[in-house]
């Protein structure tokens, strides 16, 4: 079952970015020589590099989120990322409503939002630009409109690796675009390019991987292998024939769960030393908060009292307390982590709501079934105490 799940979370998410790969070298005006699909938010661009006398002519291709939305492409001239970078952005004319496209810097302040971002000429060798919309002048700008940005640049001689950034957001304040979404795919939307040779740098693609095996690991462990070892507790410890081995089961299930969840949690740190700049408070304090009650209820198991002592019901009531509320924050944090990496809609969540729906109704139906041995044990306890029936009950295979 296991098995099945990861194949299926694996599968989808190489569909999704099968699905959403697509580059193209001609637009109405003008054929390039190359064209590269962009990691995130299905965008694009095309490109013709002229080596003699380092000049690129380049187009990119974008869409829109929102009728009143804007569409941005730029270059960052000193390092990936996007404080710093220069940018053109296009959106609606809010007086004529025909596509405007307006050069502006993205200085420190942008980025804590300490000022509205205003357009001004730009300081680097941007020869020209132009933007249209998919579909000519009668084209209108809707949630999934296409647009292309066009820009001729003059490069610095011998310096051919280009630091691309994109965006979109949902809404424009007179001239000054609003701040975007902050899923993963919008605060991904960086990567290095070289024109010269097409090629793309490696960072993002490990990024890409790593994010895709800590999405995966984690699901699995925390939000899936510790729920399940929670029910085998509950509802096998009672079963008189399998003797300690439901102990065996149920700790071997929570540690295998653990050791899992330390590889995706591990990865995820990573992914932070990778992405800097990049943060999700919620998903990060909630990852945090599981580790640590994970590690906890690792730790209780080395000082887990004889049921002969008196601190045993203690030891009992901190180990049910910590370890649902593992469990609880594991799974809050799986949905989290959907939402962050913009796949609140994707065939990887209805996998797993699949799986994790299928847990649930495993445990009602033996919720229910505990209930009905539990009333007809204490029916048949009342009826023995009362001389009505005599013997003890041995078939039912439960202990009170």
């Amino acid at each position: 079952m296991l098995l099945l799940i990861f194949l299926f979370l694996l599968l989808s998410s190489h569909l999704d970015i099968v699905f959403s790969a697509h580059c193209t070298t001609v637009t109405a005006t003008k054929t390039f020589q190359k064209c590269m699909t962009l990691p995130t938010q299905q965008a694009s661009i095309a490109w013709t590099f002229h080596p003699h006398n380092a000049t690129l002519d380049l187009v990119f291709f974008g869409t829109f989120i929102s009728p009143s939305g804007w569409v941005g492409w730029g270059i960052n001239p000193t390092s990936p990322g996007m404080t710093g970078a220069r940018a053109l952005i296009a959106f609606p004319d809010p007086n004529s409503g025909q596509i405007v496209l307006l050069p502006y810097i993205l200085d420190p302040t942008v980025k804590l939002q300490k000022s509205p971002l205003l357009s001004r000429p730009l300081d680097t060798h941007l020869l020209t630009s132009s933007a249209t919309l998919y579909g000519g002048n009668m084209a209108t700008v809707h949630n999934g409109a296409t647009i292309q940005i066009y820009a001729t640049l003059k490069l610095v001689p011998n310096k051919t690796k280009i630091h691309h950034v994109w965006n979109r957001g949902l809404y424009v304040q007179g001239y000054s675009p609003t701040i975007h979404p902050t899923t993963s795919n919008d605060l991904s939307s960086i990567t290095t390019i070289d024109v010269r040779s097409g090629n793309s740098a490696a960072q993002h693609d490990n990024i890409k991987k790593l994010r895709t095996a800590h999405g995966i690991i984690n699901a699995i462990s925390w939000g899936l292998i510790l729920p399940i070892g929670a029910v085998t507790a509950r509802y096998l410890r009672h079963i008189q024939a399998l003797g300690p081995t439901w102990f065996y089961v149920h700790a071997g299930t929570q540690l295998s769960a653990f050791f899992l969840g330390t590889v995706g949690f591990a990865i995820g740190i990573r992914l932070g030393e990778l992405s800097p700049g990049v943060e999700y408070g919620l998903h990060r304090k909630l990852g945090f908060a599981a580790f640590c009650l994970g590690g906890l209820q690792t730790l209780a198991l080395l000082f887990r009292p004889k049921t002969t002592t008196k601190f045993r019901k203690y030891w009992k009531s901190y180990h049910h307390f910590v370890g649902y509320s593992c469990v609880v924050l594991g799974v809050v944090n799986v949905f989290e982590g959907f939402e962050v990496m913009g796949a609140s809609r994707s065939y990887s969540k209805l996998v797993y709501c699949l799986g994790l729906s299928t847990l649930i109704g495993a445990c009602i139906a033996l919720e229910v079934n505990s209930w009905v041995i539990f009333c007809r044990k204490a029916k048949e306890d009342k009826l023995r105490r009362e001389g009505l029936i005599g013997g003890s009950d041995k078939g039912s295979g439960i202990h009170s």
